[in-house]
């Protein structure tokens, strides 16, 4: 299991992607950025809903198992939720609801466990 970034590094990592966030004619920040970013936030999910019920996918930056309750081994796990990288950003500092982004499409969300991701969000306040 990696290790949960402390606070100041994942407040930093999420300032260089924030003119991104609030702007979408702004460019697009860095492979880098939006690495550290995805990889820090969905770390701090991971902690704050601990388990192995749930896998939150942010291809191609991170995969984590999140949420109490039976432990996923083999295969796909029952329980999935898949989305972009400014998508989970957007979710994780709460600048996109749970129910906004499921019901337009951009959360992809299976399994009768999945929703219970919305419990951690967002896992970092905006300003």
């Amino acid at each position: 299991m990696s290790r949960v970034p402390d606070a100041a590094t994942v407040r930093a990592a999420v300032e260089a992607v924030t003119p991104w966030l609030d702007d979408d004619e702004a460019a697009t920040p860095g492979r880098s950025a939006l690495a550290a970013a995805v990889r820090a936030t969905t770390a701090v999910l991971a902690a704050e809903l601990p388990g192995r019920t749930v896998e939150v996918r942010v291809p191609p930056y991170a995969a984590v198992q999140c949420v109490e309750g039976p432990r996923h081994t083999r295969g796909t796990p029952p329980n999935v939720v898949e989305t972009d990288p400014r998508t989970w950003l957007e979710l994780a500092t709460g600048r996109l609801s749970w129910e906004s982004a499921v019901a337009g499409g951009r959360v992809r969300a299976s399994g009768t466990r999945a929703a219970e991701v919305a419990a951690g969000l967002p896992v970092v306040r905006s300003g």
